[in-house]
């Protein structure tokens, strides 16, 4: 958790600063409390002693607690301000790190998990340093300036005070070895409630169709009891230490005053009244002493999970994107939108085997290549080394004559117009769906309506309540998957790029509307290179340059044409398709 600290800004180092101070002066004030409490009591016992003078005691001790009361509100003030600040600062920074990752990194986190990390594990952090600040420097400090009042206050006194702290420290160390275990899977535990609960949601239709809603409870339930069980393990076993501190105090107290009875009884009478008003003054500070301790088990009853909090984000603050930015931010002068793969090879960490091997092919500005073959065969893994979501293993690919691991990102994103298998859709409105992102052309309304009208999608959103301005639910929930694909295209468009990659992005529309926009497309769009990737040879039969892929491997290239009579692959999806007639 210290190194989270690193993350602390300037001003808040000194919030802390000025809580460290005050800290100290309400342990000041608290403590001054026993010694006027002592001149009362002596006052009261001695004959003579004036109203005025004990009034007088009694104000300064008003004003103490006052003064106590008034620097525990500052200091909550800024601990507060502190841990709320942090918070918002460690969400950033977990939030920015997860945008940064590439896809292998995405892998190593569930996204229930991620989830969890920025909210929750994050709120666990935020608690204990709230806490901490009030309780953490304020037991310390109270704990040995009692100590330093009293230990000369009376041997017997101080050995009394002495075993309760040792059984104190001894009890919370048994029960905090039983209980840190605990703490350390109660938020893999929350995970999978969050997972189990995300799924249920994303996957509600197909669950209600198929009648499936008492095998997701039970799923949930499961989960959800592990959780309870381990909750009740950890609250069950703190809630004894409340009655047991209770039980110190009270004993130490009855202790103290049962000696000092002895003592009393024993001793001079002249000896009695100093006796009995260290005993009052004694009493008092054994009192803080103890109520030290307690906060500091408060906070180490806290502090398991915190700290099991901080390693989750840590673990995300720590990974090193895999993916680096470059340097170069143009191509060369004389190329734009030209793609070249240079003996292009790829296999995901860890595994033996490539998914790409030996990819070659050139494709010129303004011309559309097509990939086809059969599921698996490493379509969409091919188009999604141009936008470096992956790295080649091994070869180049090289966009306007540059290896795209020199581009930076920002750069190389600008160059690119993507759409991805399945339409992402955001919550907003048509029009912030499809002027989406930071790119490098600024678009207005008529550029956001020829985009929409060049995706075929002019019809449907003009017979929405608030056409161009209409909302859009989360994932695009609220229209079909048809509509999702188009904006998911027309935001591709609007952003006028030198390459369009369709990752299968035609698939939800009927023929008519494919043929009708890809027609438009290539009118409305000439010089922009065009990648595209189908299962559907209507999609692709007219493009440029069509590259056939079996298993990871090129065993074809050429027009629709030459691999009707070349490829046996493109043949067998050909006739699977089509009959002779209408190839």
């Amino acid at each position: 958790m210290i190194k989270l600290f690193k993350n602390l800004k300037t001003k808040e180092w000194i919030m802390i600063g000025i809580s460290v101070v005050f800290v100290v002066l309400q342990v000041y004030l608290d403590l001054k409390l026993p010694d006027y409490m002592s001149q009362v009591t002596i006052l009261v016992q001695t004959p003579g002693s004036e109203m005025k003078e004990i009034l007088q005691q009694g104000g300064l001790m008003l004003l103490t607690v006052l003064g106590s009361v008034t620097t525990a509100v500052i200091v909550g003030y800024f601990a507060s301000s502190v841990a709320s600040t942090f918070g918002a600062t460690l969400r950033d920074k977990v939030f920015n790190q997860v945008d940064a990752f590439s896809m292998q990194e995405l892998s190593n986190f569930s996204t229930a998990s991620l989830i969890t990390r920025t909210t929750n594990d994050v709120n666990q952090v935020q608690m204990v340093i709230t806490m901490g600040l009030q309780m953490m420097i304020k037991a310390p400090i109270m704990a040995i300036w009692a100590i330093s009042k009293i230990y000369d206050k009376g041997i017997e006194w101080s050995l009394a005070t002495l075993v309760a702290v040792v059984v104190l420290v001894v009890v919370t160390s048994l029960t905090m070895l039983f209980t840190l275990p605990k703490f350390k899977k109660m938020q893999k535990l929350t995970d999978n409630i969050n997972k189990v609960a995300r799924e249920n949601l994303q996957g509600l239709r197909v669950v209600r169709a198929y009648n499936a809603e008492d095998y997701q409870n039970e799923k949930f339930e499961k989960v959800n009891e592990d959780l309870t069980q381990t909750q009740l393990f950890t609250s069950r076993a703190m809630s004894l230490m409340m009655p047991f501190i209770s039980l110190i105090m009270s004993s130490v107290t009855l202790a103290i005053f049962w000696i000092g009875a002895i003592l009393i009884n024993e001793a001079a009478p002249m000896d009695s009244l100093t006796l009995f008003s260290n005993m009052v003054v004694f009493s008092s500070y054994a009192m803080q002493v103890i109520m030290s301790f307690m906060m500091l088990v408060v906070i180490f009853i806290m502090l398991p999970r915190a700290n099991v909090s901080a390693q989750r984000i840590r673990e995300v603050l720590d990974s090193v994107p895999l993916i680096v930015s470059g340097d170069v931010n143009e191509g060369l002068e004389n190329l734009s939108g030209h793609v070249e793969f240079k003996n292009v090879s790829f296999k995901y960490p860890d595994a033996s085997d490539y998914v790409l091997d030996d990819i070659s092919f050139t494709v010129n500005q303004g011309e559309t290549i097509a990939f086809i073959g059969s599921t698996g065969s490493g379509k969409s893994t091919l188009i999604n080394l141009v936008p470096r979501f992956f790295d080649a293993t091994v070869g180049q690919v090289l966009i306007d004559g540059v290896d795209v691991k020199d581009y930076d990102l920002n750069a190389l994103y600008n160059k690119i117009g993507y759409v991805p298998q399945t339409a992402v859709l955001f919550s907003g409105t048509v029009e912030s769906n499809v002027n989406f992102g930071e790119g490098s052309y600024e678009s207005t309304l008529d550029d956001i309506k020829e985009s929409i009208e060049i995706a075929q999608g002019k019809d449907f959103v003009e017979n929405m309540p608030e056409q161009y301005e209409s909302d859009i639910a989360r994932g695009g929930k609220n229209i079909s998957g048809g509509q999702k694909q188009r904006l998911s295209i027309a935001r591709a468009i609007n952003r006028k790029p030198e390459i369009f990659i369709f990752d299968d992005s035609f698939s939800a529309l009927d023929y008519k509307t494919d043929r009708v926009l890809r027609t438009v497309l290539k009118e409305k769009t000439k010089g922009v290179t065009s990648m595209i990737v189908a299962q559907r040879i209507g999609t692709i039969m007219d493009a440029d340059k069509i590259v056939v892929l079996d298993s990871g491997k090129i065993v074809g290239q050429g027009t629709h044409e030459e691999l009707l009579k070349t490829c046996t692959v493109y043949q067998e999806i050909a006739h699977s398709q089509f009959n002779k007639e209408e190839l």
